[in-house]
């Protein structure tokens, strides 16, 4: 029994045809949602350093499959980083710099985006905002086994650390 303008129960209705491609990009953004949240939900909290947030508040660090420390990082595998931060200063932007430490020796680490601003965060950054940053970090299978330690920076307008964490690694085979 629908209200006025409503069909009754058991009736169906017609809609017209969407913009074509519209399904395509339902389907797209569903994908992309999905796999944002499999990032999420599959991530584990880590115990990590702070290596000199200058300008926000690490409230925790998630990485997929990482139950203990070192986490074990296999070649040929990505994993998900959910990095959830309070900002203490307002940005336009913000860049992620990733880098393994080998004997003291800043190696830089390739991800997918660096571009904070489309790794979960709402651009421009506010002050006092809590975010969640989330990005991958795929271990190419040409990377050594071995034991480093990766930090992970995001930087402001100013180039000042949001936030930076460094955790002990395995990379394996």
């Amino acid at each position: 029994m629908g209200g006025p303008g409503l069909p009754s129960s058991g009736s169906s209705v017609s809609l017209p045809p969407g913009p074509s491609g519209m399904m395509e990009t339902v389907r797209c953004g569903l994908l992309a949602a999905l796999l944002a949240l499999g990032v999420v939900c599959g991530a584990q909290p880590v115990k990590f350093k702070d290596c000199g947030s200058k300008t926000g508040q690490i409230n925790t660090v998630d990485i997929t499959s990482c139950p203990s420390l070192p986490c074990v990082l296999h070649r040929g595998q990505t994993y998900g980083v959910n990095v959830t931060f309070t900002s203490s200063t307002s940005s336009q932007t913000s860049k992620a710099v990733v880098h393994g430490i080998l004997s003291g020796i800043a190696i830089p680490f390739s991800i997918p985006n660096a571009d904070g601003c489309k790794s979960g965060i709402q651009c421009p950054i506010q002050n006092n905002q809590k975010y969640n940053y989330i990005n991958s970090l795929p271990i190419k299978r040409e990377y050594p086994s071995v034991k480093l330690v990766v930090q992970w920076e995001l930087k402001d307008d100013n180039s000042d650390d949001i936030f930076c964490w460094v955790i002990p690694v395995e990379i394996s085979g």
